[in-house]
């Protein structure tokens, strides 16, 4: 869906409607079924960590630009599943946060994509070469949405899924242990992508991209500066989050027989329990 739709579908679908899924869970399949949430979230962490490395190894070896970002979200949807289904605050909080900034960073490559495919009406990587060169600005916009989608510190992504993974580290820890590589891998095949299609010496067809234009720059600054905003100031969006997410994670440990380590009343962070799903609370 995300290769074929227009350059605004893949910003509406990237915004929006892939948080549908996640949504659902937070607001309905949780709350109405703890118990069953709980026995059934071994499974779904499964699933999570193998959206997260196979979305990232598919993303590896596309030819085409626009499938790379697209299976990118495969894998930080993985975060959000496994921030989600380890019931704990910090948890919880990074799935949120992350379904928050994959709009803002996806969709910050989106657009960048559709310029491009404008001016060279391709996403094939080979048609590409020396991009950066002939257009600079763009080249350095597309760079710097490529750092905010990999979760490079000082964006948004990084933050969410930090949370995410510092939180179900505390009852799914092997599962983020494996989850964790996908990390390494968005850096390996984003960059692996501007390399290839930004670098190196301009064919003549290549040579005569025309940079990006006001107008388009005023559509992509604001979702990278978001990104860095939230990226060094969290709290705003912390401090909303936060309730809603004491309320969800309450009430699975009152309605269920999971075992989930204490919330501490002081930094918001979480109290030294046992780490296992199984064992005693803190």
């Amino acid at each position: 869906a995300h290769t074929d739709a227009p350059t605004a579908g893949s910003v509406v679908l990237a915004g929006v409607m892939l948080k549908m899924g996640a949504y659902g869970f937070l607001r309905f399949a949780v709350p109405f079924f703890p118990q069953a949430a709980v026995d059934l979230a071994p499974a779904l962490l499964v699933l999570a960590v193998v959206g997260i490395t196979y979305g990232a190894i598919v993303a590896a070896v596309q030819p085409n630009l626009k499938r790379i970002v697209a299976y990118s979200s495969v894998a930080h949807l993985g975060f959000v599943i496994l921030g989600i289904f380890a019931f704990t605050r910090q948890g919880m909080a990074g799935g949120v946060f992350t379904m928050l900034s994959h709009g803002l960073t996806t969709g910050a490559l989106f657009l960048p994509l559709g310029m491009l495919y404008e001016r060279r009406h391709t996403y094939e990587i080979s048609s590409f070469r020396g991009i950066w060169k002939a257009a600079p600005v763009f080249g350095g916009l597309f760079v710097a949405a490529t750092f905010a989608s990999i979760g490079l510190p000082g964006f948004s992504g990084f933050i969410g899924e930090f949370l995410s993974m510092l939180g179900a580290f505390l009852t799914a820890r092997w599962y983020v242990v494996v989850g964790a590589t996908g990390v390494v891998f968005a850096a390996v095949y984003m960059l692996w992508a501007v390399q290839r299609a930004f670098t190196g010496e301009p064919d003549e067809e290549n040579a005569a991209t025309p940079d990006i234009g006001a107008r388009e720059l005023v559509t992509v600054l604001p979702l990278l500066g978001l990104s860095l905003f939230l990226g060094f100031f969290p709290g705003p969006a912390l401090d909303r989050i936060g309730p809603s997410v004491e309320r969800v994670v309450t009430h699975v440990r009152e309605h269920s027989d999971v075992q989930i380590p204490a919330v501490s009343d002081g930094g918001g962070g979480e109290s030294s329990g046992s780490p296992d799903r199984g064992g005693e609370a803190g």
